[in-house]
This record gives structure tokens, C-alpha cells and sequence, in this order.
């Protein structure tokens, strides 16, 4: 693995980071305070993606995308981590779970989610199944030439301004070594089809204004063509296009963690206390050098894990403790950055403390901690049968 980036790394790191202090910045406090994105900033904030080239930068160049690769769309995702979720979201990257369209499909849905002509959101998690996407209720079951959608779905991140949605659904069982398990369809839901609503979500303690919601299916009626990929295979083409968004919350959670850093750090050398800089002190000085380790070893299994992906080489263990060493980084970087900035540390004068507060969901969504060491040591015993 080449640790040095490509002249065009450092340019896509340059032009990302630099669109996210200029155009993101100073807006996240209107977003922090009332919790909300003016449509209005939404729109622009997306035509200057667009017109960056850098709207949905993670589909290949055949669709209309820019083609990254999986290091370089790492990358974008490191600087957008830097910035408020509720305003990164108009960046731009479609679910790329939408490459298994088909037909009519790409013109209906593909191709409008690269262009930006329409967003989507994902719909899997429910009340009562989250990780164990086999144990979802809501189903689909065959009518006709139809299928007829009932459940509920929550937690639905961006679904408030989504114009379709892809809801994972139960639409069968089968006997499995395991047991029973239900048989998983993918289907892509419009908004405004009869029996669909998008409801207000709750209340997050993470990332003000990037909002959840509630999703509701009553008697919803689905022709075939809305199936997304094949009937009952739906957990097979979320394991194949799912598998990158662990990656993408390793690499936003290293950004997040090296611009608290990056706070932290010179206010360590100029606060005064007793008649020096606190940073001289070990207590402090200490602090900053388990930040940097962590951070920079977080980076690294990044990186290395987008690159194992780039290559064609199994990842998903590497990409799993990316996830769970990032994430969790995260929160012990934030938490000491708010130690060496004091009380001004939970003031909402600095970010730091909204820092503090958006590290926790990282260690939820996306596959919990538990589930990324489930995921690690599964791989790790499989070969000796265990």
C-alpha cells in the first residue's frame, strides 16, 4: 500500500476540505440552534456541489458520477466528516445500492439520484429490528401481479427530504441450517404513493438537522417493477452495496476527531494557567499525544481497509474494525479535547461540545460496536470452524 496520495488525492482533499470551510462552517450554528436546514441553503449547497463535480462522486462515470475510487471517495468523506451531517448531506451521495437498477429503473431512479434531480433515502432499520435486519416485520406479500406493503420503519435518516425511498421488506420464510429466517425484498417507494407517509422522527441527542423520521406502510401497492434487484433477494444486494457505508462512517468520524484535534492543539500552547501554557504541563501534553496516536491509527485503518476494497481483496473485516476503532476514537478524542478546553468546552460559543455529542450514534448506526467485533471475530474463527 502507497501511503503518499496522487497529485489528484491532494487536489479532491483540497477542493472537499476547503468547500466545507467556506460553504459549511458558517452555517452550522444556525443548524445546531434550530435544528433545521433552510430548504433554501439545502438547494444551494447542492448546485455548488454540482457544479464542483462532485455530486455523487462515488458512482462510476458510466451513470454520470465521477467515478472514485473507494480511496479517493474515502477521502471525500474524511473532509465532509469535518462538517455538520445536516449540511454535508447535500454533497451528494446517493445510496449506491442504486447501481442494481435495472430497466426502466435507471431512468426513473438512478439516473435522477446521480444528477441530483432526486434523493433517496435508505429504509431498513425498525422498532423492534435494527442490526437483525431478518428479524424486520414489515412485509410485502404478493397480490396479483402486486405486492402489498404494511409495517412501519424509524430511525430513517433524510427521509424528510427524500423523493423516494428503498424499503427492505419481509416477503417470505425459509429453512435455513439456523433455523427459519425471513426471505428480505428491496423495493423502491415513492413519495406520495397511496399508503406511504413520512412522519417527523424523534428528537436526536447526534447531528441536529440531520434528521430521522418515521416511515409508515398502510396496505402500500407496489407493481413488480418497483422491486429492486430480485424477489427475496434483497439481503444479498444490501451485503454487496452496504458494506462501504461502515467505511464512510470510519473515515467522517477521522475527520470530526482531527478537527477537534486541531482545536485542541493550539489552545494547549497559548492558555495560560500558573504562568505557562497548560500544554506544558504533562497532564495535558499527554492528552495530545494519545489523541494524535489514536486519530492517526484510526486514519490508517481507514485508509488501508478503502484500499484492500479499491483492489478487489476481502474487507469486510478490515472495513468492520475500521468502524469500531474509529468510532470509538472518536469518542475518547472528543471527550479529551473538552478536558483541555475546560468549561469553554461545553459552552455552545465552540463546537466541541456538538462534537462531543454527534460521536455517540457512531457507535450505533451503520452496525454497532458489538456487531462490528461480531463481524471481526467471526471472520477470525471461521477458518478453524469455530
Amino acid at each position: 500500500m502507497n501511503f503518499g496520495l496522487s497529485n489528484e488525492q491532494e487536489m479532491v482533499v483540497k477542493t472537499v476540505r476547503d468547500f466545507v470551510e467556506i460553504e459549511i462552517y458558517p452555517h452550522e450554528n444556525l443548524v445546531e440552534r434550530t435544528g433545521e436546514v433552510p430548504p433554501e441553503l439545502g438547494a444551494e449547497l447542492k448546485r455548488k456541489c454540482i457544479e464542483l463535480g462532485f455530486y455523487a462522486c462515488n458512482f462510476p462515470e458510466e451513470v454520470g458520477g465521477a467515478g472514485l475510487d473507494p480511496v479517493t471517495f474515502t477521502l471525500v468523506e474524511r473532509e465532509l466528516g469535518r462538517g455538520s451531517m445536516g449540511l454535508t448531506v447535500f454533497f451528494g451521495r446517493p445510496s449506491g445500492i442504486l447501481m442494481a437498477c435495472e430497466g426502466e429503473q435507471r431512468e426513473r431512479y438512478l439516473l435522477p439520484a446521480v444528477r441530483g434531480e432526486k434523493v433517496d433515502a435508505l429504509a431498513i432499520t425498525e422498532p423492534d429490528a435494527g442490526s437483525d435486519m431478518r428479524g424486520m416485520k414489515c412485509s410485502a406479500r404478493k397480490d396479483g401481479s402486486d405486492f402489498v406493503l404494511n409495517g412501519t420503519k424509524h430511525f430513517i435518516s433524510h427521509a424528510d427530504v427524500a423523493d423516494f425511498v428503498i424499503v427492505f421488506a419481509a416477503t417470505g420464510e425459509e429453512e435455513t441450517s439456523k433455523g427459519t429466517k425471513k426471505k428480505i425484498t428491496a423495493f423502491l417507494v415513492d413519495r406520495g404513493t397511496p399508503g406511504f407517509e413520512i412522519k417527523k422522527g424523534y428528537d436526536s441527542l447526534s447531528h441536529r438537522g440531520y434528521n430521522n423520521c418515521i416511515l409508515t406502510f398502510t396496505d402500500c401497492r407496489l407493481p413488480q417493477s418497483q422491486v429492486l434487484g430480485e424477489v427475496h433477494r434483497g439481503f444479498d444486494i444490501a451485503n454487496e452495496w452496504l458494506t462501504g457505508t461502515r467505511l464512510t462512517v470510519a473515515a467522517t468520524c477521522v475527520g470530526r476527531a482531527r478537527r477537534a484535534f486541531e482545536m485542541a492543539l493550539p489552545y494547549a500552547a497559548e492558555r495560560q494557567q500558573f504562568g505557562r501554557p497548560i500544554g506544558a504541563n504533562q497532564g495535558v501534553s499527554f492528552k495530545l499525544a494519545d489523541m494524535i496516536t489514536e486519530i492517526d491509527a484510526a486514519d490508517l485503518l481507514t485508509m488501508s481497509a478503502a484500499w484492500r476494497l479499491a483492489n478487489g481483496m476481502p474487507s469486510t473485516r478490515e472495513i468492520a474494525s475500521a468502524k469500531l476503532y474509529a468510532s470509538e476514537m472518536l469518542a475518547r478524542v472528543t471527550d479529551e479535547a473538552i478536558q483541555i478546553f475546560g468549561g469553554m468546552g461545553l459552552m455552545d460559543d465552540l463546537p466541541i461540545g456538538r462534537f462531543w455529542r454527534d460521536a455517540r450514534v457512531e457507535r450505533i448506526w451503520d452496525g454497532t460496536s458489538e456487531i462490528q467485533r461480531h463481524i471481526i471475530s467471526r471472520d477470525l474463527l471461521r477458518p478453524y470452524g469455530a
